[in-house]
Parts: C-alpha cells; structure tokens; sequence
C-alpha cells in the first residue's frame, strides 16, 4: 500500500499500503478463490486475507510513480506535479486555487524545489516522518481482523463491500488499538485481486491519548481511502479524505483536515532527487 494513504506535510513517497489518511499503509501471500461466494467465508477470514496481501505487496512492491496531486487543506488549494524516487519524492507546484502560477510564485517554488535538494537534513527528516507514518499505518492494518464485529453489505460484480463496527472483546491498549476501538465504518475489497479498494469510517466516540495530554479527538471525526489499481497488479490510494476534530501526536504528514486527489499515474523513471528535478523542468 500499498503503505487506510495522507504536499508539505505528505510522506517522502505513496506506498501501496495507505495512511489514515490514508489512515498511509493498508506476510505469507494470502488470496481466497474469485469463484467462491463471499458468504462461504466468514467476513473476518476474508478482511484476514486481504490484509496479509496489502502487507506482503507493501513488503515486495516498490514501485515509483509520478502523478498529479491535488492537496486541499484550510489554508491551500494546491495542484502538484509529484515524482517519486528511492530517495523520496519530489513535487512542483502548478497550479494555486485552479489558477497558473504568476512568474513571482513560479519563482518561489524553483527556489523551494532546489533549497530541498541542497539540503540532506531536509530530506532525512521527510524520510523519517514517512516511515514513521507508514509503521503507524501498519500497526493500525494488521490490528483490523480483530478489532471489530464483520458483515457483509454488499457484492457487486468484483466489489464485496463489508460493514463494521467496535468489538466490545478487542483490547485496545496502544494509539493505534484506541483509535480503531473508536471506529465504525465499511470496506469494500477487490475479491479477484484480493485487494483493499476502500476504506471509510467514523468516529463513534472522543478518543484521547495520555487523558487527554497529548491529544484528543472527537466523536465524528471520519476519513476515507480510495485506492486503484493504476498498472496491472499495482494499486495506489488514489484519493484520500480526512476530517478529523482534535489533535494527537500520531501521524507527521496527515492532516487533520485534508483532501487529496492523484490523478494520471504513470512509472517515474528517476532514481534520484535530482533526476526526479529534471523530470519536473520539463513539466508546465
């Protein structure tokens, strides 16, 4: 998850798990027959192995991708263009509130783009809040079988699309384990590829962290991940929206209030920061 997946303040590269944001990050490769009908397995069973095969692709899947990146927050309505490398990502600004940049913005961002490239502290901090937000958003992945009671909802063609809700038997000790204890929502999987095509859910109640020291967050709060499969056999998030009232210091590049849309993947072909900026040059 690909590394539920979260710009400044985005992780260093989209993993095929997603956040909680994404929530970014949803070992053995599991995959239960396309032929059998959904209700000849137990819900639980059936998340159980769609989980292990978004974590197995996270494990063996690196992919890189370019892509345009649509970032709404309170304060910026910002259109990227983003190449991903094994050195992280790199992103340029296009359009500000769906209009081109003026020459003076256009100026400010080559100067944002290459003070990142001048800068090795710059980059191993983004690298570092990436993969610590990939590992919360693993943690949260691998707890969801068991954190909650299962039902089907739906199937539509490929789409087996299941509720859930808290399981009042589920220990939630740990952030992660408190927050899904919290949590109700759906999930709909990708029954032939085994895969999780997405995730939405809700807060149902406060959630606080240290009593309340170091962070909170509110009944109501709710966020969803949609993810696609943008080349044979490699899914992405592809948009991700997350409302959530309160704070807590859990995830480093996922806002509290963020929308975000990617759009028009294609392979990235650079192995550095730097090659990854003259990829960018030619873009307008």
């Amino acid at each position: 998850m690909t590394k539920l997946h979260p710009a400044p303040r985005h992780s260093d590269r989209s993993r095929s798990t997603f956040h909680l944001r994404t929530i970014r990050t949803f070992l053995a490769l599991a995959f239960f027959a396309g032929a059998a009908g959904a209700l000849a397995q137990e819900p639980k069973t059936i998340v159980a192995s769609a989980v292990q095969t978004e974590l197995a692709a996270d494990k063996n899947d690196h992919s890189a991708y370019m892509y345009l990146d649509h970032d709404v927050t309170p304060d910026h309505d910002t259109l990227f263009y983003t190449v991903e490398t094994p050195q992280g990502i790199l992103k340029k600004k296009m359009e500000d509130h769906n209009r081109p940049l003026t020459p003076e913005e256009r100026k400010a961002d080559d100067v944002r783009i290459q003070a990142l490239l001048n800068d090795p502290a710059a980059q191993a901090k983004a690298r570092n809040n990436s993969s610590h937000d990939d590992n919360q958003a693993e943690q949260m992945l691998r707890l969801l079988p068991q954190a909650y009671i299962w039902t089907v909802a739906s199937e539509e063609g490929n789409m087996l699309t299941l509720n859930f809700k808290p399981d009042p038997n589920f220990s939630s000790s740990g952030f992660e384990a408190k927050v899904l204890a919290a949590m109700g929502g759906q999930i709909t999987i990708a029954r032939r590829e085994n895969r999780i095509a997405s995730i939405k859910g809700t807060l149902l109640d406060d959630v606080t962290f240290g009593f309340g020291i170091l962070g909170r967050l509110r009944k109501g709060g709710s966020f969803e991940v949609v993810r696609k499969e943008v080349v044979p056999g490699h899914w992405q998030m592809t948009e991700s929206r997350v409302h959530i009232n309160g704070h807590a210091l859990f995830f480093k590049t996922i806002g509290s209030d963020e929308d975000e849309t990617r759009t028009d993947f294609k392979p990235s072909p650079a192995k550095t920061l730097q090659q990854a900026d003259q990829i960018l040059k030619n873009i307008h």
